[in-house]
């Protein structure tokens, strides 16, 4: 009898945990960025939430300005920091991350208030043929990556297919340039000049490739940044590498640095080579014994391009 009771209520408690993950991912913006809000259901810790977000525990632990070393309380509220690392506005593939105005608006207002999200993947992730939003709407406005959490793919209804075939239609009349071609040769040379000035668009026209001279992703925000708060740090530090995935195909670096807020740009100068990076800041240092000794900790593709060699300590200068 005790079996049966105990085994109802696991059932229970797994349908009650089943159900709080399987509700809508709702935005939220505050100083720090966009996040999502967690309510702790019992048996959960710093690092099952860390899994289930695909965020580090000491960030979620920083960003809610908790200690990593005590447990969590249920029902408690958490604030789930998004990043480059757990949080992608690009494709159309992902767990749905939600926004719901709290009253009539655009998209136009909707991109600025979720990281200059582009109009067009706000149009083709929700249907929207228009740009008015009407207030309590419920609006996709980018995509959570987690192994946690379930995945879908956004597939527009109508396809932009329309555009393409209107601006097809718009060259068709050049054949009728040709049928003027054909009469010159019997015709006066006075068509000749008409050839001329249609030869005058073919030219291509010449752009310049943005490029980051390999120095990162960042580089240009960082040159933002510096335009809103110039430059008033400048030294040189001890650092150490951890590991991630990021930066390799991409070139978004990272560092963890005490006393610059998450999100901050940093730019990175190799003394001995006068290599340079911009790395994000993605949380603090302190808290953590395997970390008495550096400044900052930089990823490790970073460190590739910086050229270091020393995979225990290094010297590096920082800007910021």
């Amino acid at each position: 009898m005790k079996h049966l009771v105990f085994s109802f209520f696991l059932i229970v408690f797994s349908c009650f945990s089943g159900v709080a993950q399987k509700a809508d991912l709702m935005v939220k913006s505050g100083e720090k960025g966009l996040y999502l809000e967690h309510k702790v259901i019992p048996r959960e810790s710093f690092f099952s939430v860390g899994r289930l977000y695909n965020v580090h525990p000491k960030h979620i632990a920083t960003f809610n300005k908790l200690d990593l070393g005590k447990g969590l309380l249920i029902d408690q509220r958490l604030r789930i920091p998004l990043t480059d690392t757990n949080f992608t506005q690009k494709g159309n593939s992902g767990t749905p991350v939600y926004y719901k105005p709290a009253a009539a608006t655009t998209l136009a207002t909707v991109s600025k208030e979720n990281n200059q999200v582009p109009v067009s993947s706000l149009r083709g992730w929700n249907n929207l043929s228009g740009d008015e939003v009407r207030k309590d709407s419920k609006l996709v406005i980018g995509f959570l990556l987690s192994r946690e959490m379930p995945s879908v793919t956004l597939k527009p209804k109508q396809p932009v297919e329309p555009v393409v075939a209107k601006v097809e239609k718009l060259k068709e009349p050049e054949p009728v340039a040709e049928e003027k071609t054909t009469e010159k040769p019997a015709g006066v040379p006075e068509n000749k000049p008409n050839e001329k000035k249609e030869e005058k668009p073919i030219p291509p026209v010449v752009t310049e490739p943005v490029s980051s001279a390999g120095q990162g992703f960042f580089k240009i925000y960082f040159e933002q940044q510096v335009k809103k708060s110039p430059v008033s740090k400048d030294e040189t530090v001890t650092a150490g590498i951890f590991k991630t995935t990021s930066g390799w195909q991409d070139e978004k670096y990272y560092l963890l640095i005490d006393g610059a807020s998450p999100g901050t740009i940093i730019r990175i100068t190799n003394p001995s080579n006068n290599k340079t990076i911009y790395a994000k800041v993605l949380g603090e240092m302190n808290g953590i014994r395997q970390n008495e000794g550096y400044t900052i900790r930089v990823s490790n593709a970073a460190a590739a391009v910086l050229q270091i060699s020393d995979t225990d300590k290094f010297i590096v200068r920082i800007n910021y």
